[in-house]
């Protein structure tokens, strides 16, 4: 294809910019218009290059012209005759196909350029950005080409792989493809997707979701109903199992958690995969279901949070470690009954855990007054902190209100700790004292004070603390706790305060709230000036977010009622000036209203006294909104109005449509309504106020297309009218969760099969129990009628009764009846209720449906089974009693019992540990360094004795093992300093070695500035962590050399003008240095006396490298020069370039600084360059290059816009023509081909080598297919 280029007189200077260093000849004085030659007003195209010549290297004038940028993308594709929608070739060019082009060149921003095949086919070339060319293409076509369709069946499930998350899988294939795919709706049984375009699309398009269906079919979903009660057998310990079962079958297991009281287990993944692991599933529960047994203890609910532990670790453990998984009861349940099932001999060591756990800590209370507890707490936690500090293990509660303190924890932390509290207690009591006063709880926001100022003096002044209860207690006690004088002084002067603050008076003021912002104005500016007139009154408003219109005034009664009335006059104004009106207009009639330079809008705006906001130039909007006094926004709206019909052809009609159908009409978000006047020409249709009752429609827009609309809205409404037939139907609320099934399941098969639409009410509405059907007369009707068969199915309500061992009650009745919740959603909502309590009746009471009733019955009487066949005697076992002082019962435990419960695993016996005794000070003092000998040097107590249950032999090895678990002390000695580093930070250095080696480490307090560090715990272990501890303490000794190395410092003193260089652009050089030498780098701060000095700190042979550098810095700068140049100011933002780019590239180039003067400078012209005196000097002369080249630019701008001026009417050395008037000279150049010598020779017009053809011509005044021209 030929391309035309077109050169007019707005793009002759631009195409001039690269003609450079052509010399202008010829005696023209500076003083007249300079007049261009013809070669330089049009330079002759570059020559043919001859064989000699390189190919590449453009010559001539024409190769300083910028060159035109390429497009994004271009495709070509081919339409055949047989497919063309448009085949009529006379009109080519100017025809429908044309039309389209143009209306997708202006939807899409791509250029389309069509030409005609010799087989009579289309050729199409799109060119643009990638996203505009594919919707261009499948624009061109939906529109150009034939359409074919074809069909594609997938199964149901599959379809929503076609669609994609938020429908952007179904969107790609369209796009790829240029088809359109339509997919059935989720509710129509029709397993048919219909793809409709080419058939070369239609084809890709069906291969794609083929290849879709196909992966899917590889895939399936299963859903086990399993007893919740055996989960966790499934699960394993720490989920282990059910991981291993994922991992071995390759399919994807989800276990509801244990708060979610669900029995249905999920496996997804590939058929076989799923297959393989539910058949190991179920292999699982039937055999524990065959195996396994239970066992019910009652234990105290404060304990069950210990048997369950962090997270719910301890019950992992005991089922890691026998096997039994334990049934917690909810903590909001007042049950204390504990299950515990698994196999009859793992039973017994599990129960001893449970027992264990739940007796492993002790909890005391310490009564306090209530108002001494936050000085017990200390500021921030101080206080209290020191003992948490100290005891870590122990938690401090205190009770809000309450005058105890709980603490719980290990026996004798929990002691340490109950002592120092007492003794805290008892100091605070000496030299504490508190009061109470009352006042009126309408005082205390004044009280306190605006952000709390008032408060805030009293408690500084007196050094007192000072209660003010919420406003939400509705109590007038304040409370003064404090130094004894401080609370008497603080007591009488709010005393004071309240008899004050009775004499003044209090007015509420109802405001709206859309006005609050508006009297407080920008930044407080407004109410400040109404506080400043009334200053002994307090204006308070409320918060946003309270959403209220009370707006209070307090002050002398006077004062508040001339501001109440001075506020009011404001409101009133408000009110008045706040009406609005929004007014359609077309948007291509916007200009006209807002005139040249807003002149009409501003000349609306200043006569009517109004506010008039247009939409942006980029927005779809065509509302205008007026806003001030209704009668001047009536008056605004008719001008504007007026405007818009002098313009435009502009007819307003209304027609009446019953305000019921006018949501229906409008349609969601408007969408309905919207494609109506787009397809009317833009028209423009408003509907009444919601609620005004008003039927009337008004319709503006061109005669013609209001008429259309007009018909096309009666239509619309008569079609809402026929199938919008409505029914309602009577159902008690219990029934209408039953009617809807669990996940809406009823209700869907009744609109599936019906086609109506069935509307529950929502809470909130006083209609309970209508339901109301939407829909086709005869589907509304068939509806009707199902949903009354269902409903009187369910008042047939019959009572049965079965008779229920008074010993399984409990199974029914515990965790908050959670088997029988589970009956009434099975079985159609069946109340199920057994007798009281006490009551020694085996009768249990069924009401509901009679087929509900009964599968109930079956269902109890199949629990009742299983619980008979799960009871079983437990055996006899040997006991062995072994005595171990209490203190190291938790040492012989291990972590979370990991110890204890190996020597069950190992000996298969069962250990219980004594409960621990309440008071610890008769026990023996420590043992240290294993010397001590157990059975000669104390006395056994209850507490010491642990019992081991189970055969003779393996008790007598399990006894010897737990001996062998007693732990020793050793010292040793660290140096204090390293101590803290030792700890780490919260503790997280000694608790990991503790965990890592499982011993005890004790850090000596910080005030007993001691070097020895106690280890307690196994021989073995004991020696691993004292091995560690060294290891760490050389570790640490290292790093303090190290630190002590890296903080060698050295100074220099540099001048603070050279601070910035050293910086750089955003600190770019400095921490470039710091990079490179590893050190840091201090500036001086703006208040340093010594602004000159820079510190740097790191390695000493680094930091002397860092002050090296930076000195060398400094030196350059030093050397550096500044010079001033003269540049005339039209080129400054040539030179700068757009966003400052090109002068950042010009300085980086130069490493020079250059500073242009402000606007409004005395000498606009100087521009300051500074840097190394060569580098300035290249700079500059660089300057004064670009200076010269873009002054030619900008003479012959001013050249080009003087020829452009119309002649001076002032008269006077004009050439005149017959009439007197100026003649135009218009566009002269000098040396033209007309002009030469031997003026009688007249050009020759049809030569080609003096007139060179462009291409084709282009006809005048002919709109191309291709859209308006670009130049």
């Amino acid at each position: 294809m030929s391309s035309v280029a077109v050169l007019t007189q707005e793009s002759f200077a631009e195409h001039r910019s690269g003609l450079k260093g052509e010399e202008i000849r010829g005696g023209v004085t500076e003083d007249e218009a300079y007049i261009p030659t013809y070669l330089e007003a049009f330079p002759p195209l570059p020559e043919k290059g001859t064989p000699g010549e390189k190919s590449g290297e453009p010559s001539g004038a024409w190769s300083r012209i910028r060159p035109i940028k390429a497009s994004v993308i271009t495709q070509v594709f081919h339409v055949p005759l047989e497919e063309r929608r448009y085949k009529d070739n006379s009109q080519f060019g100017e025809g429908e196909e044309a039309k389209v082009c143009l209306d997708i060149m202006q939807k899409t921003g791509a250029h389309i350029e069509l030409s005609l095949a010799k087989d009579q086919g289309l050729s199409i070339m799109v060119t643009g950005k990638l996203d505009s060319v594919m919707k261009a293409r499948k624009e061109i076509v939906a529109r150009l080409q034939t359409q074919a369709s074809a069909t594609v069946i997938i199964p149901k499930e599959h379809h929503r792989f076609v669609i994609g998350k938020n429908g952007e899988k179904l969107q790609e294939l369209e796009l790829k493809t240029a088809t359109k795919i339509a997919i059935p709706r989720p509710d129509d049984p029709s397993a048919n997707i219909r793809i409709t375009g080419t058939k070369e699309g239609i084809e890709k398009a069906r291969h794609e979701i083929l290849l879709i269906s196909a992966e899917q079919d590889k895939r399936a979903v299963e859903r086990l109903s399993l007893e919740k009660a055996f989960h966790p057998f499934i699960a394993g310990a720490y989920n282990r199992l059910v991981q291993e079962l994922s991992q071995e079958t390759g399919a994807r297991i989800s276990i509801p958690p244990p708060s979610l009281h669900k029995d249905e287990i999920v496996i997804t993944g590939e058929k076989e995969a799923v297959a393989m692991a539910i058949a190991r599933i179920r292999g699982i529960y039937e055999e524990k279901k065959r195996k396994t047994t239970t066992i019910s203890v009652e234990v105290k609910k404060s304990q069950h949070k210990y048997i369950i532990g962090p997270k719910g670790n301890t019950l992992q453990e005991i089922m890691e470690s026998t096997g039994v998984s334990v049934e917690m009861p909810q903590l909001d349940s007042p049950s204390e009954t504990i299950i515990l099932r698994g196999e009859p001999d793992k039973l017994g060591p599990a129960l001893t855990q449970v027992y264990a756990k739940a007796k492993s800590v002790m909890v005391v209370e310490v009564t306090a007054p209530a108002w001494l507890h936050r000085f017990i707490i200390g500021k921030k936690g101080q206080n209290i902190s020191r003992i948490t500090q100290q005891l870590p293990k122990v938690h401090i509660e205190f009770a809000d209100g309450e005058e105890r303190i709980s603490l719980e924890g290990p026996t004798e932390e929990v002691e340490q700790a109950r002592a120092q509290i007492q003794e805290m207690i008892k100091d605070l009591m000496c030299r504490m004292d508190y009061t109470e006063v009352t006042i009126d709880q309408r005082f205390h926001r004044h009280l306190i004070g605006k952000n709390g100022a008032n408060i805030n003096r009293i408690k500084e002044q007196y050094k007192v603390s000072v209660r003010i209860p919420q406003d939400t207690e509705r109590s007038g006690l304040v409370r003064i706790e404090g130094d004894p004088q401080g609370v008497q002084l603080a007591r009488r002067e709010l005393i004071e305060m309240a008899q004050r603050m009775e004499n003044e008076r209090t007015k509420d003021m109802i405001v709206d709230q859309k006005f609050h912002r508006t009297i407080i104005g920008q930044k407080g500016e407004k109410i400040k000036e109404v506080r400043d007139k009334f200053p002994e009154v307090i204006i308070n408003f409320p918060d946003p977010s309270q959403k209220s219109d009370i707006v209070q005034l307090r002050g002398p009664k006077n004062e508040v009622e001339k501001c109440a009335k001075f506020l009011q006059k404001m409101i009133a104004d408000l009110i008045e000036n706040s009406f609005s009106i929004s007014v359609p207009i077309f948007k291509q009639f916007h200009k006209n209203i807002i005139g040249k330079g807003g002149a009409n809008i501003k000349k609306i705006r200043e006569e009517t006294n109004t506010k008039i906001d247009l939409p942006t130039e980029n927005s779809n909007s065509e509302m205008i909104i007026i806003t001030g006094k209704k009668a001047n926004c009536e008056a605004a709206r008719d001008r504007i109005l007026t405007i818009q019909r002098d313009l435009a052809n502009i007819k307003e009609s209304e027609v009446a449509i019953p305000a019921k159908l006018h949501n229906s009409l409008i349609g969601s978000k408007g969408c309905l309504v919207r494609s109506v006047m787009e397809e009317c020409g833009g028209v423009h249709i408003h509907f009444p106020a919601e609620g005004s009752g008003s039927d009337k429609v008004t319709i503006r827009g061109p005669a013609g297309e209001v008429e259309k609309a007009r018909k096309q809205l009666l239509q619309l409404a008569e079609e809402k009218q026929v199938n919008n037939f409505t029914a309602e139907l009577q159902a008690k609320p219990e029934y209408h969760k039953f009617l809807i099934g669990r996940g809406g399941a009823n209700i869907r098969r009744v609109r599936d099969r019906t086609g109506a639409r069935i509307i529950f009410p929502s809470p909130d509405e006083p209609e309970q129990e209508l339901i109301t059907i939407v829909g086709k007369e005869e589907a509304v009707r068939l509806a009707q009628r199902e949903l009354e068969i269902l409903v009187k199915n369910l008042d047939d309500v019959i009572e049965g009764s079965m008779v229920v061992d008074v010993r399984h009650h409990r199974h029914f009745v515990c965790r908050r009846g959670q088997v029988l919740r589970e009956l009434a959603e099975e079985y159609g909502g069946v109340a199920v209720s057994f007798p009281r309590t006490g009551a020694h009746s085996d009768r249990v009471t069924l009401k509901g449906a009679k087929d509900c009733v009964e599968a109930a019955k079956r269902r109890i009487q199949e629990i009742i089974e299983d619980l008979v066949r799960s009871e079983s005697v437990p055996e006899t076992q040997v006991a062995v009693e072994v005595a171990i002082p209490q203190r190291h019962h938790r040492a012989v435990m291990g972590p979370k019992g990991s110890r204890i419960q190996q020597i069950t695993r190992d000996y298969e016996v069962q250990i219980k540990f004594p409960e621990r005794e309440e008071t610890a000070g008769s026990e023996a003092a420590p043992q240290e360094n294993g010397d001590a000998c157990l059975d000669g040097e104390f006395v056994p107590r209850k507490c010491d004795i642990i019992a081991i249950s189970g055969r003779a032999e393996k008790c007598e090895l399990a006894r010897t093992a737990l001996l062998a678990l007693v732990p020793i002390t050793v010292d040793v000695e660290v140096p204090y300093d390293l101590h803290r580093y030792i700890i780490g930070q919260k503790g997280s250095g000694i608790r990991k070695m503790m965990e890592g080696y499982e011993v005890n480490i004790w850090v000596p307090q910080p005030e007993q500035q001691s070097d020895v560090i106690k280890i307690t715990g196994q021989v073995t272990n004991v020696e691993r962590a004292r091995q560690g501890l060294l290891e760490r303490v050389k570790e640490l000794q290292a790093e303090q050399e190290d630190r002590a190395l890296r903080s060698f410092k050295v100074t220099l003193s540099v001048h603070p003008k050279y601070h910035p260089k050293i910086i750089g652009r955003k600190g770019a050089v400095i921490s470039q240095i710091r990079k490179d030498y590893d050190v840091n780098v201090q500036f001086p701060d703006k208040g340093d006396e010594q602004q000159d000095m820079i510190v740097i700190s790191g390695y000493e042979r680094n930091a002397e490298e860092a002050r090296a550098a930076i000195g060398q810095l400094v030196a350059e700068l030093q050397d550096m020069v500044s010079e001033d140049v003269l540049l005339d100011h039209r080129v400054h933002a040539r030179i700068i370039g757009a966003r400052g780019k090109a002068i950042r590239k010009l300085m980086e180039e130069f490493k020079v600084d250059i500073r242009f003067p402000q606007p409004g400078s005395d000498d606009p012209d100087r521009v300051s360059v500074s840097g190394l005196p060569e580098n300035v000097d290249n700079a500059i002369d660089h300057l004064l290059n670009l200076e010269e080249e873009y002054m030619l630019t900008v003479t012959e701008s001013e050249t080009m816009a003087a020829y452009m001026k119309p002649p001076s009417r002032s008269g006077g050395g004009g050439v005149t023509d017959e009439d007197g008037r100026g003649a135009t000279k218009g566009f002269v150049v000098r040396d033209a081909p007309w002009n030469v010598p031997d003026g009688s020779k007249a050009p020759d017009m049809s030569s080609a080598e003096d007139f060179p053809t462009f291409g084709t011509g282009v006809a005048p005044k002919q709109m191309s297919v291709w859209g308006p021209k670009k130049y």
